[in-house]
């Protein structure tokens, strides 16, 4: 497929506000592909990898915009096309805004009179891009990201830049693509449904659809060493999980980063809740692994940092280990790491998702027996609100967060925020909130950002809903001004656009209705807890859950 055709049905998409619409649009889309139907899926939805690889394009929007003025000639200059991305609002607008085609150099395709860009080749060059690594590579990427955009005609450039950005933004969704999939391919929507929680893979499962249909879906399982998403929770209260189920499964609730370990039965490897590869940071983590189990499995658990004594350290240091790329013997001696493991995906060649939470847990305790180093969380079945409590009681007195509740009969549902699954902390509640704005600071303090805007989720977009500068040491204030600069889009004065990439934890008093802020609600007196390692934009807090908590106030 020529990557023209990509970019016109795109567009349609793009432009289409109805979504059963635009489930038909990206059905033909993915009908029409041929050999191209699995980087297609992937380039529908903004994506260039599969949604379990954690291979990144490492493209800041500074080197997007160095390759955008390049392209479009030698009286454009990054700054220019910042100022046009002011007017404009949007990289795409502003990469269709140029004429491109003219420019040589290194990387350039040979300039004008080459053959169209097809999109086989834009994947490819793209792996290229993300491979580049070592002494030079920036220069590399450089060259690689102005030659696609010398061969790239207005509406190419267009959702070539929203790509390499991951701003692709054109109302496909992972349903649009799943219920697309199952239109175009004549399969049952359920059946994608479950092999893309399996997979994880949505150009795989696409092929496989469209090449072998509903048996072939069938046969697609979990795999060791490629990571699904995580079941998540919902805040909740002992009186909604015993309304709900006869019973509540209760256990102790860490306050550690969440970790997904796969052992193929003889090599570990170790995935954060956002599907990145931690396996080199968290040696002894590994180690445990390798001495204690002897058959393939994939665990879900959390880990957690922990004293001398064995009791629990703040999550802040659990942070400290999986940032570290490098000293990390060094660092182990600083933080010791324990496993807690407190679900049980696969087990020997079995995948075990549908089998009810009781009969996991049961396999977790048959394949990794609890000792010094790690725990298999205790899971305690209650229908009686005073016993809960004192499970509860229990592990607040051990220096945890609070209590899970979980419904006992329910399956693991990768990436689902269902009610089955529902996290009880008695502490102040927080938001996990994206960053999309700042301030330079002021006196000894001008070379930090000083104050950030805080926004929420929406679903085509971020929704302002604060600021917090409160709550942040000096050393903080110096790691997240180096965490952002990198992702700011403009400045005017001290004031600063940033692109959404990092989360905040932030705590508050109370939420207020305001129309000071986009969102239609302010918190009051926000204070900074920490950064969300362990979360991606697209984990980040919705508005319509801070509405439920207006509403629950």
């Amino acid at each position: 497929m020529e990557f023209a055709e990509f970019a016109a049905r795109a567009e349609e998409i793009e432009a289409e506000p109805a979504d059963l619409e635009i489930v038909a649009l990206v059905r033909d889309l993915l009908a029409s592909a041929d050999d191209d139907l699995e980087t297609v899926t992937r380039f529908v939805q903004g994506r260039v990898f599969p949604a379990h690889d954690s291979t990144t394009l490492d493209i800041g929007p500074s080197l997007c915009y160095e390759a955008i003025a390049k392209a479009a000639g030698r009286n454009v200059s990054a700054a220019d096309v910042e100022d046009r991305l002011a007017e404009y609002g949007e990289i795409g607008a502003v990469a269709a805004s140029y004429d491109f085609g003219g420019q040589q150099g290194l990387a350039a395709f040979g300039g004008g009179g080459q053959s169209a860009l097809t999109v086989g080749e834009v994947d490819e060059t793209l792996q290229d891009l993300a491979a580049a690594a070592g002494s030079g590579s920036q220069d590399k990427k450089l060259d690689i990201l102005f030659g696609l955009f010398n061969r790239a005609e207005s509406p190419e450039a267009r959702y070539l830049a929203r790509l390499v950005l991951s701003e692709m933004r054109i109302g496909v969704g992972e349903g649009t693509v799943r219920d697309a999939t199952a239109e175009a391919f004549d399969v049952p929507v359920d059946a994608v449904a479950r092999a893309l929680q399996v997979s994880n893979d949505y150009g795989h499962v696409a092929a496989v659809a469209r090449e072998e249909g509903e048996g072939g879906l069938e046969d697609i399982h979990l795999e060791v060493g490629r990571p699904v998403q995580a079941m998540l929770a919902q805040a909740g209260t002992v009186t909604d999980a015993l309304d709900d189920w006869e019973a509540a499964a209760v256990e102790t609730k860490f306050d550690g980063a969440r970790v997904q370990v796969h052992y193929d039965g003889e090599s570990v490897s170790l995935y954060s809740r956002n599907m990145e590869d931690v396996t080199d940071p968290l040696p002894e983590i590994v180690a445990f692994v390798e001495d204690h189990l002897s058959a393939p499995v994939i665990l879900d658990g959390e880990v957690v940092a922990v004293d001398e004594d064995g009791d629990p350290l703040p999550f802040q240091e659990v942070l400290r280990r999986f940032r570290r790329k490098h000293d990390v013997a060094k660092t182990a001696e600083d933080v010791e790491l324990e496993l807690n493991a407190f679900d049980c995906l696969h087990a020997d060649g079995e995948d075990l998702l549908d089998a009810p939470l009781t009969d996991r847990h049961d396999r977790l305790e048959s394949v990794l027996e609890p000792d010094g180093t790690a725990a298999v969380s205790t899971l305690t079945i209650s229908d009686d609100a005073d016993g809960i409590a004192a499970v509860e009681a229990d592990a607040l007195d051990a220096g945890h967060e609070g209590i899970m509740l979980k419904n006992p009969d329910a399956a693991y549902t990768p990436g689902d925020r269902g009610k089955n699954w529902l996290k009880r902390k008695p502490d102040v509640e927080t938001l996990d909130l994206v960053v999309t704005g700042a301030e330079w600071g002021e006196g000894r303090r001008a070379t930090f950002l000083g104050t950030f805007e805080l926004s929420v989720r929406t679903s085509d977009g971020y929704e302002t809903i604060g600021k917090v500068a409160t709550g942040i040491t000096d050393e903080e204030l110096a790691d997240l001004t180096d965490r952002l600069e990198p992702h700011i889009l403009a400045e005017d004065g001290t004031d600063v656009d940033i692109d959404p990439a990092v989360v905040f934890e932030v705590g508050y008093e109370e939420i207020q209705t305001s129309p000071t802020y986009s969102s239609g609600y302010a918190l009051r007196f926000p204070r900074f807890l920490s950064v969300r390692e362990d979360k991606a934009v697209d984990d980040a807090d919705s508005l319509e859950r801070v509405e439920r908590l207006v509403d629950g106030q």
